[in-house]
């Protein structure tokens, strides 16, 4: 029986999460029973849908979720061999008993990075894949804003665009993003909100204005971006990190859908399961020939979690922000 060590929310933060609001605890996992498989987290996503959960709907005082990749290191399970590699819900914790039900087995392809599982190849680029082009509807050679630009989701959406010949515009806050998503990922233009309004600057950036925006930030993103659509344009919500903290995102010119007639509409991954096989096989092969590149920022160990989410939502990552919990 191993011990192991997780994360608990043991007060609700109002507003920005602090250390304080987490405790690592440390417990004793039992060994695989019959039917059972016993597995090793290797590596945790940190992500902003977290934050609103922290408000309402993660339980106090037990281990928090989230998307993990792990190793089974005990079966007594059919389905599943020690040393298969697994995708699960059950991150901010360093082991787990489980009898395979939310496990998905992964295939490693040695030319691919084991970590793209965990955004580009895993459920942030689907979020991003399907979002573009289902909810969104994207068409090739169309006008695209991208706002969190350089985040995970962000940033493959932002590539997805440019693959399908779209004139691509980005946001985000730190020059050092700005210059990746100009230099590396090849933007047609980037804007620095913290540096230029975001209103002027995506207005000079957008001159045939915008048929699709990719919104994960809402505020005043948003309010820039439903000045600058096009008829019949269409707004994907992935989030709206601008009102995680504070539980709302306002937005002044909400009549701008009906005059431009724009769809905005919400989606989570599972809206669109039917592409899966799709994206997969999409994804794989932009990653191998070089047309979708990504970041990571990794921390090591389970006690940095809390701070890896915190940092997350400050800013202080550079695309994916993981943790890795065992080598």
């Amino acid at each position: 029986m191993p011990k192991s060590r997780e994360i608990h929310l043991v007060a609700r933060p109002q507003g920005m999460p602090s250390q304080d609001h987490f405790a690592l605890v440390e417990t004793t996992t039992p060994d695989a029973a019959d039917g059972q498989v016993l597995v090793e987290n290797l590596f945790m996503s940190v992500d902003p849908a977290m934050r609103p959960r922290l408000t309402s709907g993660q339980d106090l005082n037990v281990a928090m979720m989230g998307g993990a990749l792990g190793k089974v290191v005990q079966s007594k399970h059919p389905d599943f061999a020690v040393g298969d590699l697994v995708s699960n819900r059950l991150g901010f914790r360093e082991f787990f008993v489980s009898d395979g039900k939310g496990l998905t087995k992964l295939a490693a392809d040695p030319d691919l990075s084991l970590t793209a599982h965990m955004h580009a190849l895993g459920m942030t680029g689907f979020t991003a894949y399907g979002g573009l082009l289902h909810i969104g509807a994207l068409k090739d050679g169309e006008q695209v804003f991208v706002s969190t630009a350089a985040g995970a989701v962000g940033s493959i959406a932002a590539q997805i665009a440019k693959i399908k010949g779209c004139y691509v515009v980005g946001s985000t806050g730190a020059a050092d993003k700005a210059a990746w998503l100009k230099d590396d990922v090849g933007l047609d233009a980037v804007i620095n909100y913290k540096e230029t309004p975001i209103r002027q600057a995506l207005e000079d950036a957008t001159p045939k204005g915008i048929d699709v925006y990719f919104d994960n930030v809402g505020g005043d993103h948003l309010e820039a971006a439903l000045r600058r659509m096009n008829t019949l344009g269409r707004v994907p919500v992935c989030g709206f990190i601008s009102g995680y903290n504070s539980g709302h995102s306002a937005v002044s010119n909400l009549s701008n859908i009906i005059y431009s007639r724009v769809m905005l509409r919400g989606f989570v991954g599972t809206d669109f399961m039917h592409l899966y096989g799709d994206f997969q096989r999409d994804m794989s092969s932009w990653l191998k020939e070089g047309k979708v590149k990504y970041q990571e920022t990794i921390l090591d160990g389970i006690a940095n979690a809390p701070s890896a989410l915190i940092g997350l939502m400050e800013g202080r990552n550079s695309g994916k922000m993981l943790v890795r919990l065992a080598g």
